[in-house]
């Protein structure tokens, strides 16, 4: 697989923000991998592959910012379930909080004339 500028760059992109998404899928209720990464394959220019996931998810409870617990699946073997922790959600705030003033800015830039 060759892999091209745009890849990298919305590699790049992606690295410092699918975790606050996923932060956002969390703050309603919990839910299990697959449900985020179903969620998540919607928005293809963020999320490309479950490869990803996984190791974004135990990074996040690592730091603490969600937590896991098993459940019992109505179909299939239990599954593994991720909440949000106090702190993820205080880091989902302050990431909600500047995202629009960080996105404004880059659009700006953006739509300006360069010399």
């Amino acid at each position: 697989m060759v892999v091209t500028d745009e890849d990298a760059t919305l590699a790049q992109m992606r690295k410092g923000i699918l975790e606050y998404c996923l932060l956002a899928y969390l703050k309603d209720a919990p839910s299990y991998g697959l449900s985020l990464a179903t969620a998540l394959a919607r928005h293809r220019t963020l999320f490309r592959s479950e490869g990803t996931l996984y190791p974004l998810l135990a990074r996040l409870r690592r730091q603490g910012l969600v937590e896991t617990s098993w459940r019992e699946s109505p179909a299939g073997p239990p599954r593994r379930y991720y909440t949000l922790t106090t702190a993820g959600a205080a880091a989902l705030t302050s990431f909600t909080a500047n995202w629009s003033d960080f996105r404004d800015a880059v659009d700006t830039i953006l739509g300006e004339d360069q010399p």
